[in-house]
């Protein structure tokens, strides 16, 4: 796990890394899951074999989640504790940058809601639901950030995006150097 760059805001850490998710040692890892949590391919492909047929069985448990919300499981064998299930927008659908924004900060008021202190996000949607991946950077980096400085009851201490691929990694280096410590 390598970290790219780190930025402080309101004593809280804003952070991007570059590996697999599923290692994140964090309170808390995001899946960018479908409506129906159905765990088959990519990120959430992953999180399920590394994690355990526990997080399938629990999000069948949850059943639906709208566009734009989030859902939690446990994460089985993970070293994370929780698994938050963000599902982002596909394009086309219409509203995609809003419902990608909602995504995130459900994401993170769940988290929080857990009273949680660190939580790790991938590219929510830039994969294959085709959201492209400097908006998504823009969109995530932009929310997360925002939510430090405005959030002041949350328990959060520390938000980063884990991102696997050299492309990924450099949209959002490029919205990571935009933002001044504060």
């Amino acid at each position: 796990m390598k970290v790219i760059i780190e930025k402080s805001i309101k004593g809280k850490t804003l952070r991007l890394v570059q590996g697999d998710i599923t290692e994140r040692e964090v309170d808390a890892i995001v899946n960018a899951a479908n409506s129906h949590l159905q765990h088959g391919g990519g990120v959430a492909g992953a999180i399920v074999r590394k994690g355990g047929h526990i997080i399938q069985e629990e999000s069948d448990r949850i059943g639906f989640v709208p566009v734009g919300h989030a859902a939690v499981t446990g994460a089985g064998k993970l070293p994370s504790k929780y698994v938050i299930h963000a599902v982002g927008p596909r394009m086309g659908e219409g509203d995609e940058d809003n419902k990608l924004k909602n995504a995130v900060l459900s994401s993170l008021s769940l988290a929080s809601g857990k009273a949680l202190k660190s939580i790790s996000i991938p590219a929510i949607s830039s994969g294959i639901f085709g959201f492209p991946k400097d908006r998504c950077a823009e969109i995530l980096v932009k929310q997360a950030a925002d939510y430090l400085r405005n959030a002041s009851e949350t328990s959060l201490e520390t938000i980063e995006f884990c991102v696997h691929d050299d492309l990924t990694k450099g949209y959002f280096q490029k919205e990571f150097e935009k933002i001044g410590n504060t």
